[in-house]
């Protein structure tokens, strides 16, 4: 997954999930941010950040915020992005070597999840979840409570039960990375309804990822620990 136009800047302020002020070439910018989670560890005065420009003429907007340097670690803050670059994997062939049919945002029952996958002889719903918290070389996932994470566990137990395989994967939108964990502190109901569905059956996988200022590419598995 590639930014066709990328721009240095150094951030400001967060007036609210949305937005965020910043110096670009001596001028102060408003841009939007691709990530309605906290990042508070992340979007702090001073720091440099990327932008990548809209070709959208009509936008209120032009520059989506959406990679930080946080000390010499380049985070991808585009929640996005980790969907992306599952398709490239899927259509690469990572989960099932040989996929016949691969259908994003697909709608099971009452819900949505962000892939359908069939070969020719499995089929699975699989949802993904980008992870920008980093502690001291361990990922953490949420950054904030998620009742709509929650939901979506829920519902790929329910999917198990009707026959087809459920993946969780969680995309570490940086590197390097030692494990990845359930953010309890934060939010421990996402923990227990984590560790619920792997009791279920559902399969939970951890990839961080290769980040650059204009790109971001699923790169190595990681361990993840309940």
């Amino acid at each position: 997954m590639r930014y066709k136009k990328i721009h240095q800047a150094r951030f400001i302020e967060r007036p609210n999930r949305f937005i965020a002020r910043v110096e670009l070439n001596g001028d102060v910018q408003v841009c939007h941010v691709k990530n309605t989670g906290r990042c508070q560890e992340l979007l702090i005065p001073g720091r440099i950040v990327y932008l990548a420009e809209s070709s959208n003429p009509n936008r209120k907007t032009k520059y989506d915020l959406v990679v930080v340097e946080k000390d010499k670690m380049l985070v991808n803050i585009d929640s996005q992005a980790p969907n992306q670059v599952v398709k490239e994997w899927l259509e690469a062939g990572g989960l099932y070597p040989q996929p016949v049919l691969i259908y994003p945002e697909m709608k099971q029952g009452n819900s949505r999840l962000d892939f359908y996958l069939e070969d020719k002889e499995r089929k699975a719903f699989i949802e993904v979840k980008g992870v920008t918290l980093e502690d001291d070389g361990v990922a953490a996932f949420p950054d904030a409570p998620t009742e709509r994470g929650i939901k979506h566990l829920n519902h790929l137990i329910e999917v198990i039960k009707e026959g087809y395989d459920a993946y969780l994967i969680f995309i570490v939108q940086f590197k390097p990375v030692n494990h990845l964990v359930p953010n309890d502190a934060t939010h421990p109901e996402f923990g227990q309804a984590l560790r619920k569905a792997v009791a279920a059956g559902v399969r939970v996988l951890a990839y961080d990822c290769m980040v650059t200022q204009d790109s971001m590419q699923l790169d190595q598995k990681v361990q993840v620990r309940l």
